[in-house]
């Protein structure tokens, strides 16, 4: 099996390049400022996962890179966050992109769970 059978890679991916997409919306002055910031920590999601994935022989490993994607879960979300207040005439948008991390943040702790449980090196 791959990391890209994962469905919390999958769903990570595909919000990484809508939140990509949704942050070149932000005026010009805000890309390389909380744009960036919004768009790294989106990628650091779906990047942990992968490269926890890959060291899933040590259990402990994987776990670890599984919480550091839950915390850029969590840091999108307060970036998303910041520019729902920030920018209101955007607000759909990056408000929607909030509730949709929030739910993956939680299938993401759903499978932490399930490796801590589970999982066999």
């Amino acid at each position: 099996m791959s990391y890209e059978k994962l469905d919390i890679y999958n769903i990570a991916f595909d919000l990484f390049i809508e939140t990509h997409r949704l942050s070149l919306t932000l005026p010009n002055y805000e890309l390389y400022e909380l744009g960036s910031q919004l768009r790294r920590s989106a990628d650091s999601v779906v990047t942990n996962i992968a490269e926890g994935y890959g060291r899933n022989n040590y259990k402990g490993d994987f776990i670890r890179f599984l919480i550091y994607s839950q915390a850029s879960c969590d840091e999108t979300i307060c970036h998303l966050s910041k520019i729902s207040r920030l920018y209101p005439e955007l607000n759909s948008g990056f408000k929607e992109k909030s509730e949709q991390y929030k739910l993956l943040g939680g299938k993401i702790n759903n499978f932490i769970k399930y490796v801590q449980l589970n999982w066999r090196t």
